[in-house]
Order: C-alpha cells, then sequence, then structure tokens
C-alpha cells in the first residue's frame, strides 16, 4: 500500500521574508522558527565546506517549503576553473543549493526529523541565466508529495535579482 501527501500547489519565491518567530494560531503560544542561521542550517544539513551552499534560509514554512539565500563569491574554489577569465557558476552546483534548501525542509518534516536525504533523481531543470561572483541567490524549495514518508519530490527555483536562474522538481530518498 503506497501513503503519499499531497502539498499545496508551488508558490513564488517572491514571497517577502517573515520574521524570525511567530505565534501560531493554534493558540499554544508555542512560537514557530521561520528563519534559521548559517549555524543553525548546519545543524540540520551534513554538508561542509566547499559543498555547504546555503548561508541562510530567510523563510520556512515547516512542512511545507523554505527560502535560501547563497552568496556567490569569487572565493569559491570551482571559479578558478569554471571559466578562467568568465567564472560561471556551475548548474549542476545550483541545482545542489536547491536541493540543500529542499533538505532543511525534509529533515524537518513530521516523523523524519534528522534523517539523511539523498537525490534520487532530478527532473524538468532548465538553467535560464548565468550566476556570477556577487549575485545572491535566493532558492525556493517546496514539496509536492511524500510517499511513505521515504520518497520525497520537490518543485525548486533560484532566483537572482528577482530573475529566474533554475527550477526543475527534485526526488529525494530517505536512508537510514
Amino acid at each position: 500500500m503506497t501513503t503519499s501527501i499531497e502539498v499545496n500547489s508551488v508558490q513564488s519565491a517572491k514571497s517577502t521574508p517573515s520574521k524570525t518567530e511567530s505565534t501560531p494560531p493554534n493558540g499554544t503560544g508555542t512560537a514557530l522558527k521561520t528563519t534559521f542561521t548559517l549555524e543553525e542550517v548546519q545543524q540540520l544539513l551534513p554538508h561542509r565546506y566547499p559543498f555547504a551552499l546555503v548561508d541562510r534560509i530567510i523563510d520556512y514554512v515547516p512542512g511545507k517549503r523554505a527560502v535560501g539565500i547563497k552568496n556567490v563569491t569569487f572565493n569559491e574554489p570551482h571559479f578558478q576553473g569554471h571559466f578562467p577569465g568568465r567564472p560561471i557558476m556551475p548548474g549542476v552546483l545550483i541545482v545542489e543549493a536547491m536541493a540543500q534548501v529542499g533538505g532543511v525542509v525534509l529533515t524537518q518534516f513530521p516523523g523524519m526529523e534528522g534523517s539523511l536525504f539523498l537525490f534520487a533523481g532530478i527532473d524538468k531543470v532548465r538553467f535560464r541565466r548565468q550566476v556570477i561572483p556577487g549575485d545572491q541567490l535566493v532558492m525556493t524549495a517546496e514539496i509536492l508529495r511524500v510517499s511513505q514518508r521515504r520518497i520525497a519530490k520537490m518543485h525548486a527555483r533560484a532566483e537572482v535579482d528577482g530573475q529566474l536562474v533554475t527550477e526543475g522538481e527534485l526526488l529525494f530518498s530517505r536512508v537510514d
């Protein structure tokens, strides 16, 4: 038997960042965390330099989506060879950064806290614009579906200055 959880439709990354904490309408008085610092992201994800590609989460909706920031700097090691004299962030690293934002959502998903998720597939990914040093990637990852608490499908997008850079669907598999 396959259990699948459908999640609301994909929203734009242009939403306004929310406050650090908010009080839920359920009257419990328990504050929900809606942003994460670099240190908090590192507690959630196993990635470390040079593959830690999320500097901050600026908007987090539990069980649904997250919006993260990646400040692109010339000091990153891939720019030495991609390409000399014309540094361009590799598309595979943009997709990885979007996936790491998705990982923040998945590692907080009820019943899956602290789990490790790996790529299981990448679909419909398109690159629309180059990313260069000095750009700030704003990445949104939103859950489309979670099946049997083992497989998750997300829609992800990355923007620079409000312009779409990359978008596509990312499939994750939970490993124990």
